[in-house]
C-alpha cells in the first residue's frame, strides 16, 4: 500500500437519504415491521422451547429458523431505524464489517437449516418408518449445530480477507446496510481474490444446500403422486407445504437480489430489491406456520390459557 493512503475509519451509509420527505413515514413502517417480525419470531421460540407437544424434528428446526429470523432482524433494523429518525448515517469501519459477517453468516446458517428441514420432510413423506430412528433428537441437534458452525465459519475466510483490504475513500456506500458488494466498491485496491472467494463460498453454503433441498422436494414429489388416494395426497403434501412456501418465499427473494446486473444504474434497484429477503422472509415466516399448523396453533392458545385464565 503507497504511503499516502490513510484507513478509513467509518462509512456513510445514504440508506433512504433520496427520500428526505417520506423518513418519518419509512421509521414508523419499519418499526412496526420489526416489532411484529421479533414478537413473531420469538413467539414461535418460545412455544417450541417449552410446549412439550412441539419437541419434534420439525419443530425443533422450526425453533432453530425462528430464533435465526429474529437476529437476523436484530442486525440491520435497529441501525436502519436509528438513522432514520436521527439523521446519523455514520458506522464505525469495525462495526460495518461486523454487520456484514453477521447477516451473511446467518444467510448460510438459514440455507442449511432449510436443507435440515427438506431432509426432515423428506424422510417423513418418503420414508416414514425410518423417520423416527434417524431423526432423533441427538442426531437434530448436530444437524442444527452443524448449520449454525458451517454458516459462521463459511464467511470467517471472507472476513479476515475483508479486514486486509484498504479502504481509502470514497466512504459513502448507497445502502441501507453494510452489504457485501457495496462494500467492495469502496476498496480502494484489487478485490479478485475475495470475489472469487466469495463465489466460491456462497457456491458450497449457498447454492449447495439449495440444490440438497430442491432434491428432497423432487424425491417428496414423486412419493406423494404416487399415493393412490386423493386424500392421502392432499395430507402427505400438507405436512410439508409450510416449510415449501417458506424455501420458496427466502430463496426466491435471495436469487432477485444477486441476479440483478451489478452496474451502477442498477445500484438503486439492488438496494430496494434486497428489502424482499430483509424484511419478506423473516416477516412472513411465523405467519406461515401458526396460520398453517393446528399444533402451532394449539400451543398458542395453551399459553395464552396458562397466562389469562
Amino acid at each position: 500500500m503507497p504511503g499516502n493512503e490513510t484507513r478509513i475509519a467509518e462509512f456513510i451509509l445514504l440508506g433512504f437519504g433520496e427520500l428526505y420527505d417520506l423518513q418519518l413515514p419509512l421509521f414508523l413502517i419499519f418499526l412496526v415491521i420489526y416489532i411484529v417480525t421479533l414478537t413473531g419470531n420469538i413467539l414461535i421460540f418460545v412455544l417450541v422451547l417449552f410446549d412439550r407437544h412441539l419437541h419434534t424434528p420439525m419443530y425443533f428446526f422450526l425453533g432453530n429458523l425462528s430464533f435465526l429470523d429474529a437476529c437476523y432482524s436484530t442486525t440491520i433494523f435497529p441501525r436502519m431505524l436509528s438513522a432514520l429518525v436521527t439523521g446519523d448515517r455514520e458506522i464505525s469501519f469495525s462495526n460495518c464489517l461486523t454487520q456484514w459477517y453477521l447477516c451473511d453468516s446467518l444467510i448460510a446458517t438459514e440455507c442449511c437449516l432449510l436443507c435440515m428441514m427438506s431432509y426432515d420432510r423428506y424422510l417423513a413423506v418418503c420414508k416414514p418408518l425410518h423417520h423416527e430412528t434417524v431423526m432423533k433428537t441427538h442426531t437434530c441437534v448436530q444437524l442444527a449445530m452443524g448449520s449454525w458452525i458451517n454458516g459462521f465459519l463459511a464467511f470467517l475466510l471472507l472476513l479476515l480477507l475483508m479486514l486486509q483490504l484498504p479502504f481509502c475513500g470514497p466512504n459513502e456506500m448507497d445502502h441501507y446496510f453494510c452489504d457485501y458488494y457495496p462494500l467492495l466498491k469502496l476498496s480502494c485496491s484489487d478485490t479478485t481474490l475475495i470475489e472469487v472467494m466469495g463465489y466460491v463460498v456462497a457456491f458450497l453454503f449457498t447454492l449447495s444446500p439449495f440444490l440438497l433441498t430442491l432434491t428432497s422436494y423432487i424425491y417428496i414429489i414423486v412419493a406423494v403422486l404416487k399415493i393412490p388416494s386423493v386424500c392421502g395426497r392432499r395430507k402427505a403434501f400438507f405436512t410439508c407445504s409450510s416449510h415449501l412456501i417458506v424455501v420458496s418465499l427466502f430463496y426466491g427473494s435471495l436469487m432477485m437480489v444477486y441476479m440483478l446486473p451489478k452496474t451502477e444504474g442498477k445500484r438503486g434497484m439492488q438496494k430496494f430489491s434486497s428489502l424482499l429477503y430483509v424484511v419478506l422472509s423473516p416477516l412472513a415466516n411465523p405467519f406461515i406456520y401458526s396460520l398453517r399448523n393446528k399444533e402451532v396453533k394449539e400451543a398458542l392458545r395453551n399459553m395464552i390459557g396458562k397466562i389469562v385464565p
